[in-house]
């Protein structure tokens, strides 16, 4: 098979709240799950299944899932499971475990979700371009029988992402001159777009932090009081390594489960603690921008 690269054909600049409407997962309950997923251009970003973060997919520790990826890209690309014990053939890492998915041609990937937990996909062919650009998604493993992660009344997957828009267009951002972001989002929306979650006193949120993003690490804090840390990576913390905190450092890759209680009422503030990353371009509107969120609490 013969690799296809090159650039990104479009010049479409598409804003950045304008991605992602926070998509309900994609949950089924019987044994053997069956995805299909459509990587395509939208403008200079790109998309799986029209929408960016891509699907949130979510099964049961235990089933059997096979997930057809098509490549409507100009380029070729593969998807891999971050963090998830698969067959090597299944493990998406371009011309290391497979050939690229070319431009047109699709791929089977078929494995069992072993391991309960936060996961994520994303793009492991041209990742610098493809994952900054909008190829990743969550994967949510839930625990077969009793979950031994605490439960809470409320739950939201945060995803972050960094942006570089630059002359009316949009790139992937990178650690370098030239190249570094102006624009940060959560499940592709920069504050003051970002989703609000309503609450009461005295309930609970789990959060997941997932770090679908390509450079920094994203000191993520939470106003009104600490939260329980209670799984890292996937792995459900035994009840004495738990630990409290009230900010997590959320690195490319990473992943923290926290559980949040609302103790008063009042608009509570999710947001990176590097100021930078909560303006747009250097602005702030309506109070910030980019990585932040509000937990809205009632009584």
């Amino acid at each position: 098979m013969t690799r296809r690269s090159g650039a990104l054909a479009s010049t479409a600049y598409v804003a950045l709240d304008q991605f992602s409407n926070n998509p309900e997962p994609v949950v089924m309950k019987w044994g053997f799950i069956l995805v299909t997923l459509y990587m395509g251009p939208l403008g200079l970003l790109l998309y799986v299944m029209a929408q960016i973060p891509g699907p949130r997919i979510r099964v049961t520790e235990g089933d059997r899932v096979r997930i057809n990826v098509a490549d409507h890209l100009p380029q070729s690309t593969t998807v891999h499971w971050h963090g998830l014990v698969v067959p090597n053939a299944m493990d998406g890492a371009g011309e290391i475990t497979q050939a690229p998915i070319e431009p047109g041609d699709h791929y089977v990937y078929e494995f069992t979700a072993r391991q309960a937990g936060t996961y994520f996909y994303h793009s492991h062919d041209h990742p610098d371009r493809e994952q900054g650009l909008g190829l990743y998604g969550a994967l949510i493993v839930d625990s077969k029988g009793a979950d031994p992660e605490p439960k809470a009344d409320h739950e939201y997957v945060i995803q972050l992402q960094e942006w570089l828009r630059r002359q009316g267009l949009t790139y992937p951002a990178m650690l370098m001159e030239g190249a570094m972001p102006k624009y940060f989002t959560i499940n592709g929306k920069a504050y003051p777009s970002t989703d609000t979650v309503k609450m009461k006193v005295g309930e609970t949120i789990k959060l997941r932090f997932i770090g679908s993003n390509n450079n920094f690490v994203h000191p993520m804090h939470v106003h009104g009081g600490r939260f329980t840390v209670v799984a890292i990576d996937g792995n459900v913390l035994q009840a004495g390594a738990r630990f409290d905190a009230d900010t997590v450092d959320v690195g490319p890759g990473q992943r923290y489960d926290v559980i949040w209680t609302a103790r008063e009422p009042g608009k509570w503030l999710i947001h990176c603690h590097i100021p930078h990353h909560t303006t747009n371009n250097n602005v702030e509107e309506h109070g910030g921008g980019g990585l932040m969120m509000i937990l809205d609490v009632g009584r």
